[in-house]
């Protein structure tokens, strides 16, 4: 597979990724160039720079993942992405800090009026009485977005003495109260603050949040911060705004249009800072996010879920460590009731007991819907695409829990129903190793091999020996077998986990020993 990255990262992300795919590194890649090239690559690492539009994705013929190597993915048509079945993920731990400390920079910069009087003095001049500034101890921050770096902004805002009110829709009272701050609509965090820093993703709701409607509610003085995304704040009423005094001062290091032109309405005005999207731009954050989204867009081109995936239900790091065991073995357990069964699909039942039920396992039957779909659609299901895959395909998919467990700490059990017929899988772990424990009413304990045989046949002498034989007749290596008993006097169930193909004629001649009742390959396209 091949990997483009379009925009400089550290070299430590690529690193990671050159050990197991073809990286080629496109430093500031026209838009033509990456039209033009994008059908070559499996993945693509982009920053804020490329622009992966409608066009680009229609052209990735082969594009399984496109990787943010930052936080804001609003460069990114996620919809045509996710339509398309492309992950797209981004690395939002790996620049925390540099955007948080670069918040309160601008925060003290702007309030002491450092850049100013560093700028005065290189030129010779002492104007100690001009830029006299105001103290953040005692004022009101008011943080809108309580994310990762709203949090941060916060904590470090209380610890220089101020009053921090944050607003933020999916932030609860108790995570609020354990932050030490106060809570409160937008227009509270308007009016209240001495100090205001946005750090909210750019959005059809969020473009132009702050502007001269709710400016004019604000307190006279007030000061703005803008390190997240450019256009949240709209930069012509807030020059508007600085202009009529209502603003005493502003730092912005995003802008709705990057680079900015020299005759920028911000550019010049007395008591405005501006640094040039500084705020990923330390050593530390660098290699972090190219650390962050190599990692991430080497598991999405394996076929694993990614925590950071913008366009899947998001997972916390806490929940995934507990599931991801699990994805193997729901994948494989999916594919192996769709091997088994007869016609087409009609309905995929998950069924969770045990210890398990207590997290959230959506993705885990995400595991199982992409098991049952890749072995019978001509492309590859991956955890973006399967559950529309399924939607499409008139397929339902129905998620239960039970906390009790009979035999088992956890217990997965997938039933997948046709008109002719339902096939039942259980599957659970045993450390950290999948297996497969019931077949239909069969008892087994198999290790879901990459080719597995099942085969039921009646029970007497001579049958096991006689599957062995064919095997070893067409040079097919056998790696384990199963025997699994039914209440049924008379059958058991043969699984045959195999190395090597096992051509159509071959499988004819099982079918055909006297005892065997039929027989089926499932070969695991986990993809």
């Amino acid at each position: 597979m091949k990997v483009l990255i379009a925009d400089g990262v550290s070299p430590k992300g690529i690193d990671i990724l050159a050990k197991d795919y073809e990286v080629v590194v496109k430093d500031k890649l026209p838009a033509e160039e990456l039209l033009e090239i994008i059908p070559q690559f499996d993945g693509l690492i982009v920053r804020s720079a490329s622009k992966v539009t409608q066009a680009v994705i229609a052209a990735a013929t082969n594009l399984k993942v496109i990787g943010r190597a930052g936080v804001g993915v609003d460069n990114i048509d996620i919809p045509a992405a996710t339509a398309r079945g492309i992950i797209v993920l981004n690395a939002p731990e790996g620049n925390t800090i540099a955007a948080t400390e670069h918040t309160m920079a601008m925060m003290l910069s702007m309030a002491r009026n450092i850049p100013v009087a560093n700028e005065t003095m290189q030129k010779g001049e002492w104007n100690r009485k001009k830029y006299v500034g105001v103290e953040l101890r005692g004022k009101t921050l008011g943080v809108i977005g309580m994310g990762r770096i709203g949090s941060g902004v916060a904590k470090r805002a209380l610890a220089f003495d101020m009053d921090v009110i944050g607003y933020d829709p999916y932030i609860n009272e108790e995570r609020a109260q354990a932050l030490g701050i106060e809570i409160g609509s937008l227009d509270d965090v308007i009016a209240k603050s001495d100090f205001i820093t946005v750090h909210m993703p750019l959005t059809a709701q969020t473009k132009g949040m702050l502007n001269k409607d709710n400016m004019k509610n604000m307190k006279k003085g007030v000061r703005l911060v803008n390190c997240a995304r450019g256009g949240i704040i709209n930069e012509a009423d807030l020059a508007a705004a600085v202009k009529m005094g209502i603003v005493a001062g502003a730092a912005i290091d995003v802008f709705e249009s990057e680079p900015v032109p020299v005759d920028h309405p911000l550019v010049g005005l007395p008591g405005v800072v501006l640094t040039p999207h500084l705020g990923a731009s330390t050593v530390e954050a660098q290699v972090g996010v190219s650390i962050d989204v190599a990692r991430g867009v080497g598991a999405a081109l394996r076929g694993e879920p990614v925590s950071t995936a913008v366009n899947m239900a998001p997972v916390s790091a806490q929940v995934m460590k507990v599931i991801k065991p699990y994805f193997d073995l729901a994948e494989r357990l999916g594919c192996t009731a769709c091997s088994l069964a007869e016609g087409p699909i009609e309905k995929i039942e998950v069924e969770y007991n045990g210890e398990i039920t207590e997290v959230d396992t959506k993705m885990i039957t995400t595991a199982v819907i992409k098991g049952v779909l890749n072995p019978i659609l001509e492309f590859a299901v991956n955890y973006v695409n399967a559950p529309s895959m399924a939607k499409q395909r008139n397929i339902k998919v129905k998620e239960m829990k039970n906390k009790e467990a009979e035999n088992f700490a956890n217990l997965i059990t997938v039933r997948v129903t046709t008109a002719a017929s339902e096939i039942r899988v259980q599957g659970t772990l045993f450390g950290d190793e999948g297996r497969i424990v019931m077949i239909n009413d069969y008892r087994v304990d198999v290790d879901p091999h990459a080719r597995i045989l099942i085969c039921p046949h009646i029970n007497r002498p001579g049958i096991i020996g006689k599957v062995g034989s064919v095997m070893g007749g067409a040079d097919i290596n056998i790696s384990g077998m199963q025997v699994g008993k039914t209440d049924v006097s008379g059958t058991n169930i043969m699984v045959v986990t195999v190395d090597n193909d096992i051509p159509p004629h071959i499988l004819k001649s099982v079918i055909g020993i006297d005892g065997i009742f039929g027989a089926k390959l499932v070969n695991f396209y986990v993809v």
